[in-house]
């Protein structure tokens, strides 16, 4: 991703700057001192954030705190990107009703990797700090465990929601989810952070952090939370397991698509917490709206360009942004559609079996379901009845749903 250039900035500056879409700083105080003294030294700071590789590919929700990590490393400040490989073995318990079940190590490292592909998309390859946890917790004796553990009580513990929700409800609640908060605090001990980053959901296991750099006599770290990001039903947080996710890794033409398909209140938030534009553009695109000079759809294409740009390019996003609009606003065909040679099964083939067969539905229960519903279409026609058989001699354009299509040349041989 092409860098964003910013002007030279004086502590006052840049404090405004990172607080953009920052839910809450502790303190913010210590935050504009830190960044005095690091422009007085010289010295950057050293700016932590990190991540469980729980599972393999990220989303859009995991990247509003990734841009506000790049944001420090735009300001000139060594950003550390810390892969939870031995944190991952327990499992982060915020947020979570139940004990996690453990992933194993192949498991854990398998996805280690994908995380450190995809996170230069964002952040720049060469002025990050890649670090794996299993350095130092992987060392610790059953001693300097049983130590740092005694600097804690049951009693605080118990104040963090999620462990509280579950204690009252006579959940089950494993010794090993105590360690969690425990283990992620001394990271920031062993990598004396200045600053570190996270969710909202995380801000007890960053409290800890401050209260353990205390304990071994460093400076305490200074914490950011940001925001959960609604996926784009605009209701739930972003979760791959409701399917209202963009991930990072999808087509360019399929995140395109799902970012046009957010409410026009939904996109300025997008904006806030995705996008590089500068508040002062932001407010002048808001203006520009209200004044009703620009059609928000425009101003949307505009954002999902930026986001598909930034995973995959501007030439792609280009494509996807014409392939968009050839589709819903001139409803024409994409310029680039799919092709499947298929061999034929005998001289007709029932239309759902064809759809099964060219991976365009799971089953043929699910063709028939998909074709009753509406959501096919066979060379511009909608189809009406799921009984349709074709004939060999001829190739099919197939469209499912509003952005699947799919040009089926039959073989017979």
């Amino acid at each position: 991703m092409r860098e964003k250039n910013y002007p030279p900035m004086s502590p006052e500056e840049q404090l405004r700057f990172l607080k953009r879409g920052a839910v809450e700083i502790i303190q913010e105080e210590e935050l504009l001192e830190k960044l005095r003294c690091s422009r007085q030294s010289g010295e950057p700071l050293r700016v932590k954030l990190g991540m469980d590789p729980t599972a393999p590919d990220l989303h859009s929700g995991h990247t509003v705190v990734l841009q506000k990590l790049k944001h420090f490393q735009t300001l000139g400040h060594q950003v550390i990107f810390l892969i939870g490989d031995f944190t991952g073995m327990i499992g982060d318990p915020s947020g979570k009703s139940e004990t996690r079940p453990p992933l194993s190590p192949e498991e854990i490292q398998a996805n280690a990797k994908t995380y450190q592909d995809q996170i230069f998309k964002i952040l720049d390859s060469q002025k990050t700090r890649i670090e794996l946890n299993s350095r130092w917790l992987g060392n610790l004796s059953a001693r300097d465990l049983i130590l740092m553990s005694a600097r804690f009580t049951v009693a605080q513990m118990l104040e963090r929601e999620d462990f509280h929700t579950r204690y009252t409800g006579q959940l089950p609640i494993a010794i090993h989810e105590f360690l969690y908060p425990l283990l992620q605090a001394y990271d920031s001990v062993s990598l004396k952070a200045d600053v570190e980053l996270g969710g909202t959901d995380q801000k007890f296991n960053l409290l800890m952090g401050r209260d353990l750099q205390r304990a071994f006599e460093q400076p305490a770290q200074v914490i950011i939370t940001m925001p959960i990001l609604e996926g784009i039903d605009g209701v739930q947080k972003m979760s791959k397991s409701l399917g209202n996710y963009i991930g990072i890794s999808e087509p360019p033409g399929e995140m395109y698509g799902k970012l046009m398909s957010i409410s026009d209140d939904l996109m300025w938030r997008y904006y806030d917490l995705l996008s590089d534009q500068g508040m002062e553009e932001l407010h002048l695109l808001k203006s520009r709206v209200e004044r009703q000079e620009v059609n928000p759809r425009d101003i949307k294409a505009d954002l999902a360009a930026e986001i598909v740009s930034r995973f995959h390019g501007a030439e792609a996003a280009a494509t996807a942004r014409d392939n968009f609009d050839r589709l819903f606003r001139y409803r024409e065909v994409p310029a680039e559609v799919p092709e499947l040679r298929l061999l034929w099964d005998g001289d007709k083939m029932w239309l759902p079996r064809l759809m099964t067969k060219a991976g365009l539905a799971s089953s043929t229960s699910e063709a028939i379901r998909l074709i009753e519903q509406g959501g096919v279409s066979l060379d511009g026609e909608k189809v009406r009845e799921a009984n349709l058989e074709l004939l060999p001699g001829k190739s099919y354009l197939l469209r499912v749903g509003k952005r699947r299509f799919l040009r089926v040349i039959p073989v017979t041989s």
